[in-house]
Parts: C-alpha cells; sequence; structure tokens
C-alpha cells in the first residue's frame, strides 16, 4: 500500500503588501492650448522637458522649458527645418469701427 506523507507549512502573509504604495505624482506635461485657439498673453501653451517643440513669434520660454504667449492672439503650430516643430501667436486682426456722419 502506498503511503504519502505530507507536512503542511505555517502560512505567512506576504510582507510585500506593506511595502508597497508609493508612486509619485504626475507632472502633467503634454500641449495646453491647442491650433487655432485664441489666448491671452501669459497663458501656458505647452509643459514640457526639453525644447521638444521649440518657441516662434510672440512665444516665450520658461526656465523649465515651458512655452506661454507674450501676446493676446491666435496658436499655431507649424513645422520648420527638417524634422522641427515651434507653436507662434499671431494677433488677432480687429476691424477698425467706420466712422459714421449723422
Amino acid at each position: 500500500m502506498l503511503r504519502f506523507e505530507l507536512q503542511l507549512f505555517a502560512h505567512k502573509k506576504g510582507v510585500s503588501s506593506t511595502r508597497n504604495g508609493r508612486d509619485s505624482h504626475a507632472q502633467r506635461l503634454g500641449v495646453k492650448r491647442s491650433d487655432g485657439q485664441v489666448v491671452t498673453g501669459g497663458s501656458i501653451l505647452v509643459r514640457q522637458r526639453g525644447t521638444k517643440i521649440h518657441p516662434g513669434f510672440n512665444v516665450g520660454r520658461g526656465s523649465d522649458d515651458t512655452l506661454f504667449a507674450k501676446i493676446d492672439g491666435i496658436v499655431r503650430f507649424e513645422r520648420f527645418g527638417h524634422d522641427k516643430k515651434r507653436v507662434s501667436v499671431y494677433p488677432v486682426a480687429v476691424p477698425e469701427p467706420v466712422a459714421t456722419s449723422i
């Protein structure tokens, strides 16, 4: 007759469950204003690390490579050079009122 010897060990919960639970907050990078949108001066256009998108006309670059509008206007994303991108802000042309004599 076959006889099996079975040894049961004590159960212990995995220790790793208490060592988990830490994570860093997202940096919330990316394009904040899209092509054709009207923006005011000082508006953040792109949050980025490095110059993936370069500043164009009327756009400034912050110390952390954030691109922001210098004037009120319309956002335009453009290609320049062989493989580069830039964002520019062009002023909105406001029609001047026509003077009427009464």
